[in-house]
């Protein structure tokens, strides 16, 4: 049997009920992430292993997975326990949560809990507010220009386009190159300004409240390839309440998620949206991906 300290045994006798007894926590132990899925237009199936396994093999993170109902299948009793992790991890797409989940979730990011959006996560929910400030833009769903704003790269800075249209498209998947538009940032400080991602979804005309937002990285989307001739918001941070989102709109599957500058900027984000520190992931990686050369690791 444990034994409680003296001054706790003490107020035990005395009657005094307001003490609580809290396990110190050891400054080497992970951080814990929860990864939700179950749902989603991506193959989310091959994908939540390698999102785990990256996390996990950096010695940072100790990961849990909600994997929700099916689509169309009673969603009544869905309910994570957000609050056990630090950060929330959404590779999800798909039914509306009951509604116990989404105020427990709200309350968790705003109270200081981290949150990452992966790639489709951000065509989630359209019509949760909430949910569209955490993640600052989103796409499909219906989203126009009733949800908010496109952020476009012009003259060396972000601007707010108003202009109406679709929320939400992209071309033929590619590599492309991702330049890097807040060097200062923890997340991507010290990382080459341009380096080349593997083959994915470009995604284009993201659009949504964009409040207390910072765009990190954009990458050109090139009209030969189906794209908008726009340098596109690919890397995010937004803050909700106490709450620290990182989102990425890169990762469309298995492989472009093994891209080195992916899983680099994935391993700091999830680090930065759980403590508001890069410190056990700001390594670079001697496999960092170049301007001209993609660099991807095998899983």
């Amino acid at each position: 049997m444990r034994t409680l300290p003296l001054w706790c045994a003490l107020a035990a006798a005395f009657g005094i009920s307001a003490v609580v007894f809290v396990e110190p926590s050891s400054a080497a132990a992970p951080i814990r992430v929860l990864i939700v899925d179950g749902q989603n237009n991506h193959d989310w199936k091959s994908t939540t292993p390698v999102l785990k396994r990256i996390l996990e093999d950096s010695g940072a993170f100790a990961v849990d997975v909600a994997t929700s109902p099916p689509q169309g299948s009673d969603m009544s009793g869905f309910r994570p326990a957000f609050a056990r992790y630090a950060a929330v991890l959404m590779n999800y797409n798909g039914d509306d949560w009951p509604q116990a989940a989404r105020d427990d979730f709200e309350r968790y990011v705003r109270s200081g809990g981290g949150l990452v959006v992966v790639h489709a996560a951000d065509n989630s929910f359209p019509e949760w507010k909430e949910y569209n400030l955490m993640i600052g833009l989103g796409g499909w769903g219906n989203r126009d220009e009733k949800w908010g704003p496109y952020i476009r790269w012009r003259d060396g800075k972000f601007v707010r386009d108003t202009t109406p249209g679709r929320g939400g498209s992209h071309g033929k998947p590619h590599e492309y190159t991702v330049v890097i538009r807040g060097p200062n940032h923890p997340i991507t400080r010290g990382l080459p300004r341009e380096w080349r991602h593997a083959k994915d979804e470009l995604y284009d005309r993201l659009r949504g409240p964009a409040e207390h937002f910072t765009v990190l990285a954009t990458a050109f989307s090139d009209t030969s390839t189906g794209g908008t001739g726009e340098h596109e918001p690919m890397l995010m941070t937004i803050a909700y309440g106490k709450g620290r989102v990182f989102h990425t709109a890169m990762g469309d599957d298995a492989f472009s998620i093994s891209c080195v500058g992916f899983i680099t900027t994935l391993l700091r984000g999830t680090e930065w949206a759980a403590t508001g520190e890069v410190k056990r992931t700001a390594a670079l990686p001697k496999d960092f991906p170049s301007a001209d050369r993609v660099s991807v690791r095998r899983y």
